[in-house]
């Protein structure tokens, strides 16, 4: 068996590059050959059969140049034609079958997904892989709508949790600004628009009226980074908001397990790994409501900063202590792995 995955992988650090990342890992502890192509604009040089390629021509060439058994495509966020059409490039490739892990938890409910039906390109498309995964059972859903034979539907969550570990030290800068704050809100994610983090940025001005010395950590990269600067710096409390760029996971994971707050707030999201490793850490968690957020999560409505300060102060005034959740198993990467058996045995 050989495998192919392609989706982003870090750097940046999200809950697709997680999900990916751990998978290449499973296989390599088993012996089994994995590359990776990454699909993001986040490039470094090729290495360690993990290619960066810089086109949809460079992502052709080696597409057509490689040969695998199994050919797995990561998705996340919304369903451009561009993702379509590398969709439907990986299900033409020969002597190779094709996976889908469709990681947008929150389309299903989104205008993009009611609207799906069997006559579409998209319906088109997704019945030809010769698997599909979704995170969750409305994503099944959807996928059955398009048409796909419920046979070729897989239902796996991509949350694993077995290898957390915050043992890493903090960079000075990190350990410097845990220091000097007290409570520490902080956001792991990308810096992107769905991730609303304007919102959080105002709500820091707000509860610092009462907790004088609180400050915002921003873990994450994106489009949006010199506009968030160019917010934060227009705010008299600026020095209490540190925007950090790109981290690696275990430096990500210190941070949650430190803070006294992790904050969540999206326009559109699915069911994030970085909530679920706050949780497993014993972080208390803040999120907008989207339908599927795991039990202990303090749910508050989309773009709502009223709602955001208020759960923000309740959290901390009860100031409650830590319990780290049982470790989660590595199920979900076994689950993938017994698929790539049952389609390369076959």
């Amino acid at each position: 068996m050989r495998v192919l995955l392609l989706g982003p992988y870090p750097p940046p650090h999200g809950g697709v590059q997680t999900n990916l990342v751990a998978i290449r890992r499973f296989l390599l502890e088993r012996r089994v050959p994995c590359a990776v192509i990454n699909l993001t604009r986040f490039r470094q040089a090729s290495a360690g059969q993990v290619f960066h390629p810089k086109s949809a021509f460079g992502v052709l060439k080696l597409l057509l140049r490689l040969r695998y058994d199994i050919v797995h495509l990561h998705l996340g966020g919304c369903l451009t034609f561009r993702l379509l059409g590398m969709s439907l490039l990986c299900t033409l490739l020969p002597r190779a079958r094709s996976v889908l892990t469709f990681h947008s938890g929150g389309y299903a409910s989104a205008p993009e997904g009611r609207s799906a039906r069997y006559w579409t390109l998209r319906g088109f498309v997704f019945r030809r892989f010769d698997r599909i995964i979704g995170v969750n059972p409305e994503i099944i859903a959807l996928f059955r709508r398009l048409g796909v034979r419920p046979e070729r539907l897989r239902l796996i969550h991509p949350h694993a949790l077995a290898a957390l570990s915050h043992d890493l030290p903090l960079p000075e800068g990190l350990e410097s600004f845990f220091r000097h704050h007290r409570p520490v809100l902080l956001s792991v994610g990308l810096l992107e628009p769905e991730y609303d983090l304007p919102l959080q940025i105002e709500a820091l001005g707000i509860l610092r009226e009462r907790f004088h010395d609180a400050g915002l950590l921003l873990i994450g990269a994106g489009s949006l980074e010199q506009e968030l600067r160019a917010q934060i710096a227009s705010k008299p409390y600026a020095q209490h908001v540190l925007l950090c760029g790109d981290v690696p996971h275990p430096v990500a994971l210190g941070a949650i397990a430190k803070c006294d707050l992790m904050l969540r707030t999206t326009l559109y999201d699915g069911d994030s790994v970085a909530v679920r490793e706050a949780l497993h850490l014993g972080t208390p968690v803040i999120a907008t409501d989207n339908g599927m957020r795991p039990e202990g999560v303090d749910l508050i409505p989309a773009s709502n900063l009223e709602a955001l300060c208020q759960a923000c102060q309740r959290r901390l005034r009860e100031a409650a202590p830590r319990q780290r959740r049982p470790q989660a198993g590595q199920e979900n990467i076994q689950a993938v792995f017994d698929l790539y058996r049952e389609l390369t045995e076959t």
